[in-house]
């Protein structure tokens, strides 16, 4: 959710804590963890999120491992693997980000927050990474797993009906060697926007014809987009 749907911009961390139903023994871990490096440019002296980033990278990869393994006993390691990779990539943790109004507790910079950096997946992901980490530190493996179960729990299923296990790309290679066509092909086609938010267009060709279009902050995140498109509109019968 974003300040749009009811959390007002800049939610204190206890404010934000008390709404999420999140408890901390240091706070200060809670406020490190909704600190983003923007901020640190206008305040000195205070310290980013980025360390608590990269634990918490590492502490969902476990839990969200543990989580699916005794979630789904009959399901063999390969497609556990993409489940997990499915559950932990930029675009899900900004969407877990998001439901908990996550961007609207974060302490930006001016410029950052003006430019929409509350709603960019990327900096949503680092943030939730970040909240894993200080909830890691502050409760252990317990109480991460009582706050992210529940968000798994909801998206795990949709994941997997929707067959969303694999990385798009990849799958379009698959598909496309498997009908003995010729390899995708990636083409950035446009660049847009100031610097620190450029939006980039790629398309997507097989045999010389572009089956897909996407956009993204990044040129892999439009590479992507354009994968999935492909993925809809190629027939493979």
């Amino acid at each position: 959710m974003s300040s749009t749907q009811g959390y007002p911009a800049g939610e204190s961390p206890r404010a934000f804590a008390q709404r999420v139903g999140l408890e901390f023994g240091d706070w200060g871990l809670l406020t490190r963890a909704l600190t983003h490096r923007s901020f640190i440019n206008e305040h000195p002296g205070v310290e980013d999120n980025e360390r608590l980033e990269f634990l918490g990278d590492a502490v969902l990869d476990f839990v969200v491992g543990a989580w699916l393994y005794n979630q789904y006993p009959e399901m063999a390691e390969g497609e556990l693997t993409r489940m997990r990779s499915a559950l932990v990539r930029t675009e899900q943790l900004a969407g877990f980000a998001r439901q908990i109004g996550l961007g609207d507790a974060l302490r930006l910079g001016r410029g950052e927050a003006e430019s929409g950096g509350r709603e960019r997946s990327t900096l949503l992901c680092a943030a939730f990474e970040a909240l894993i980490g200080a909830l890691y530190l502050d409760g252990g493996l317990p109480a991460v797993t009582r706050f992210i179960t529940p968000l798994l729990a909801e998206a795990a299923p949709q994941i997997y009906q929707n067959g969303d296990l694999q990385d798009p790309k990849s799958r379009l290679q698959e598909l496309t060697q498997a009908h003995g066509q010729g390899a995708p092909v990636y083409r950035t086609v446009a660049a847009f926007g100031p610097d620190h938010d450029k939006t980039f267009e790629v398309v997507v060709l097989v045999d010389g014809e572009v089956v897909g279009r996407g956009q993204g902050h990044s040129k892999q995140a439009a590479a992507k987009q354009a994968a999935r498109e492909a993925l809809r509109q190629i027939s493979f019968d």
